[in-house]
C-alpha cells in the first residue's frame, strides 16, 4: 500500500474522529497524515515499509476494537440500576522500555473508556493504571500485555 493511499485513509479517520467532513478538515487530515508517515519512516533500520505499516495499522485496528468494547462495557455499567463498580489503581509491569513506547501505551490505555494511566515509576518498569472495574486484575494485566503492549513492540521495536 502506498503512502498516499494510507494518508487518504488516515485523513478519512481524522474526519470521522473530528466530526467534520469539510474540505479544509480533510486536507488538514491528509497533510497531518503525510507528516506522520514521514516522521515514522525508517524508525527501525532495515525494516520493510509495507510490513511496518501493516503492523501499525494492526495496532490501530486493535485500538478501535478495544475502544468499542470498553465503551460498551462502561455504558452498560452506567445504565444499571445499581452501580456495581469496583474502581482502583493497579500496577502494571512494563515490558516496553523506550520513552515513545511507554508514552504510546499510556495514551492508548487512557483513551479507552474506563481506564486511565496515572503514573510511571521512576525506573520506568511499572505503569500505574486506574480502572473502573478492578475485580480481575490478572485478566486486565494479561489483556494489556497480549493486546496493546504486544502490538506496540511489534510496530515500534526498540
Amino acid at each position: 500500500m502506498t503512502a498516499t493511499a494510507i494518508a487518504v485513509m488516515m485523513a478519512v479517520v481524522w474526519a470521522i474522529v473530528s466530526g467534520s467532513f469539510s474540505l479544509h478538515n480533510l486536507l488538514f487530515g491528509f497533510a497531518l497524515s503525510l507528516l506522520t508517515l514521514w516522521l515514522l519512516r525508517g524508525h527501525r533500520p532495515g525494516s520493510g515499509g509495507t510490513s511496518r505499516t501493516l503492523r501499525i495499522l494492526s495496532l490501530l485496528r486493535l485500538f478501535l476494537v478495544e475502544l468499542a468494547k470498553s465503551a460498551w462495557r462502561v455504558a452498560t455499567m452506567a445504565l444499571q440500576p445499581k452501580l456495581a463498580l469496583h474502581p482502583g489503581i493497579f500496577a502494571y509491569p512494563l515490558q516496553v522500555k523506550g520513552d515513545f513506547q511507554i508514552s504510546l501505551l499510556a495514551n492508548l490505555i487512557t483513551l479507552t473508556p474506563g481506564t486511565l494511566s496515572v503514573d510511571v515509576s521512576e525506573d520506568r518498569g511499572t505503569l500505574f493504571i486506574h480502572a473502573v472495574d478492578c475485580t480481575d486484575l490478572e485478566a486486565a494485566r494479561r489483556d494489556i500485555a497480549d493486546g496493546f503492549e504486544k502490538k506496540i513492540m511489534e510496530a515500534f521495536p526498540e
